[in-house]
């Protein structure tokens, strides 16, 4: 605490990241990072961007990577933003999309950068309790509820949950608040659910955003992008222009863009975790963990014995994972799917321990 600190830093709650501890080597299975190396094309696109032309600004608008994502999605270029990370993307939604008169709402168990950035922007939300099973209740994002909602937002598949809402259930509350800005944030949807990118057309309050760090291997590049209606896209683009006009380097505009063509690439890699991570998830039930439906590269999985000691346990035989001490989740792991060698090692060492 500081007297030069102004009061809205003396209020903040910041967002805990993943832990990166630098004391030892760890089989890492805590921040959902991609086990498999990126695109082969998208490391030369990156070196060769990274010569001589570096002493000149980037292209402020990443037209090359906005062409790259609208080929890939079937949008026009102006339905497309970019930014520096999926949480810069985000961050930028919440000031120019999820701010109103009446309460924005999200999952209470959801991505927990929410409620850093509401409080950050002075935001007026309420957070919405998951069913007993951990699904989104539509019921509580219907027609009956529609009049009290400012805005809403919920990561599809969820976090930490990995749980996934089909495309038929996004369209009912798409119908059911047609005047409130919808933000599905599908960091996790390449891993088994379906994006609803194919919606934007049909529904002009829907913004989705996704990132290359998951299952495209650029956790180190930091880029991210909306899809959604011009209009939408243009609020996004006012506020970063209001904030940074170069928020992508060169290395990153051709590094991702050189990603998102190498579909054999990415395809390959996603159905690699989505069938390592169906076995683990059998070969957890057998140990007696309870393991909710992932559509994730993660699990969220409740073990038998105390979470936290187990966390720590691993920990001390050099396994990471994500515990969150926090009601209704503080018994269970966040698992992420690393490759075969890495979870075969991290099966053998919990048998040691349970």
């Amino acid at each position: 605490m500081s007297k030069f600190w102004s009061k809205r830093t003396h209020e903040l709650s910041p967002y805990t990241a993943g832990e990166q501890p630098q004391d030892q080597q760890y089989i890492k299975l805590n921040t959902n990072e991609n086990p498999y190396p990126p695109s082969p094309l998208a490391i030369e696109a990156m070196q060769a961007a990274s010569g001589e032309a570096m002493r000149l600004y980037p292209d402020p608008n990443s037209f090359e990577l906005k062409q790259a994502i609208a080929d890939n999605f079937s949008v026009w270029t102006d339905q497309v933003f970019v930014g520096n990370s999926s949480d810069e993307v985000l961050a930028h939604a919440f000031v120019a999309l999820l701010k109103h008169s009446k309460p924005l709402i999200f999952p209470d168990i959801s991505y927990s950068f929410y409620p850093s950035y509401c409080k950050l922007f002075n935001i007026d939300h309420k957070q919405i309790p998951l069913a007993d099973d951990f699904t989104i209740d539509l019921d509580d994002y219907s027609e009956e509820t529609a009049d009290q909602v400012g805005a809403i937002i919920f990561p599809n598949p969820n976090a930490p949950t990995g749980i996934a809402l089909t495309l038929n259930e996004i369209e009912k509350i798409l119908k059911a608040n047609p005047d409130s800005p919808v933000v599905i944030d599908e960091a996790y949807v390449d891993f088994g659910a379906r994006t609803a990118i194919s919606l934007v057309n049909d529904y002009p309050n829907l913004l989705v955003t996704q990132t290359f760090s998951k299952s495209r291997s650029l956790a180190g590049l930091r880029v991210g992008f909306a899809i959604g209606s011009v209009e939408m896209i243009e609020a996004l683009e006012r506020v970063k222009n209001s904030f940074n006009a170069y928020p992508l380097d060169r290395a990153a505009i051709a590094g991702a863009a050189a990603s998102i063509k190498d579909r054999a690439h990415f395809q390959e890699n996603c159905s690699k975790i989505i069938k390592t991570r169906e076995r683990v998830s059998a070969e957890l039930s057998d140990l007696g963990f309870t393991v909710l439906p992932s559509k994730a590269n993660f699990v969220f999985a409740k073990p038998e014995q105390d979470a936290e000691k187990l966390y720590l346990d691993l920990k001390a035989n050099g396994v990471l994972v994500r515990y969150f001490n926090k009601p209704r989740i503080n018994g269970f792991l966040r698992i992420t799917i690393g490759t075969d060698e890495e979870m075969d090692l991290f099966i053998a060492k919990l048998k040691d321990l349970l």
